[in-house]
């Protein structure tokens, strides 16, 4: 039972995460398109800077309990997808570092230059995120001793022996890429005004169709691809209420965003990401890790979970900790609610 909450923990984590970061990536990714002046790239910035730094404790915190809780799939998957985690990892300082660097000189050359270092970083980032959650989902060469390693690309085929990036996780990352465009748009709309809320709206309206297609056809072909996420449905039907829920959510951003009113449009986004990231968490449990080449070589709850003792002891102190997290980022975003205020500084 215990790795089961665990389990669920870790991927309500892994999802809260892909919210909170998921709509300042976006930014950063419209933010070349949304905002023309540097006073308008300023009021991007300002509309992520209260919070982006702590959207990432959700990626540091899924992390640790990714490790303290199944420490065999995090020794596993950070060996064999060292080369694209090291990729990543150069991708946030690049974000961060931008963020904080673009206003400490006033220079024609060094603004531009960060800003279009922001937009690479964080565009990078939604498509390597994207192709980190296709490889959970089509399975690696996980060997008897649950070892793999995986080089950045093959024959980009989804074969035996596959690359990080083949045509299907390729196809999620373009997936989680117009995702979190449209996410980061939705955001934009909701912090500012005038020409910046105008330019957002026409973006998110744009990249919706796209959405919907790219989830169709994504969908479609995950289950033609793992067939696991057949035998998880058929065997437990209650988990369409996921699946469900993204239905919701993108039906809810379109009737929102037609109305223009922009936080019912942001939350129905996030509610959308939140039900595509559970039905693959359904989709694909017991496994944390499947294999593609002999699914009883698959990393499950069971075999790559911390002893139990250790277990329950970790749920103690998790409560009060996650409980202080949560309370933080409430007051966080009371105390920046509303459009950003350029006369006030900052950025």
């Amino acid at each position: 039972m215990l790795p089961v909450i665990w389990f669920w923990i870790v991927a309500c984590m892994v999802a809260i995460y892909v919210v909170l970061d998921g709509f300042d990536l976006g930014a950063g990714i419209v933010h070349l398109l949304v905002a023309k002046t540097d006073r308008e790239r300023r009021a991007v910035l300002k509309s992520i800077g209260p919070v982006w730094d702590g959207n990432e404790v959700w990626l540091l915190a899924g992390g640790g309990a990714l490790y303290f809780a199944f420490p065999a799939l995090y020794a596993s998957s950070f060996s064999g997808f060292y080369l694209p985690l090291m990729i990543v990892l150069w991708l946030l300082i690049l974000r961060g570092s931008s963020v904080e660097f673009r206003s400490h000189i006033d220079n024609p050359v060094w603004r531009p230059f960060w800003d279009v270092v922001f937009s690479l970083a964080s565009a990078l980032l939604a498509i390597f995120f994207g192709a980190a959650l296709g490889n959970v989902v089509r399975g690696v060469p996980l060997d008897a001793q649950g070892d793999f390693f995986l080089p950045l690309w093959t024959n980009f085929q989804p074969g035996a022996h596959p690359g990080v990036l083949d045509w299907y996780t390729i196809l999620v990352g373009v997936f989680a890429f117009a995702t979190l465009m449209q996410h980061g748009a939705l955001w934009v709309a909701y912090k500012t005004e005038g020409e910046i809320l105008a330019r957002a709206r026409k973006i998110s309206a744009l990249v919706w169709p796209g959405v919907v297609l790219l989830t169709i056809v994504t969908t479609i072909v995950s289950f033609q691809l793992q067939p696991h996420l057949s035998e998880s449905f058929a065997a437990n039907p209650a988990g369409y209420l996921f699946p469900a829920l993204a239905v919701l959510g993108l039906a809810g951003i379109f009737v929102f965003h037609r109305r223009a009113q922009q936080l019912p449009a942001f939350l129905s986004s996030a509610l959308y990401i939140l039900g595509m990231l559970t039905s693959v968490v359904f989709g694909v449990f017991p496994n944390v890790l499947p294999a593609n080449q002999d699914p009883s070589l698959s990393l499950t709850i069971a075999n790559a979970s911390a002893p139990e003792y250790g277990l329950r002891i970790g749920l103690l102190w998790f409560a009060p900790g996650i409980l202080l997290t949560l309370c933080y980022h409430f007051y966080l975003y009371r105390k920046f609610a509303g459009k950003v205020r350029m006369e006030e500084g900052g950025y």
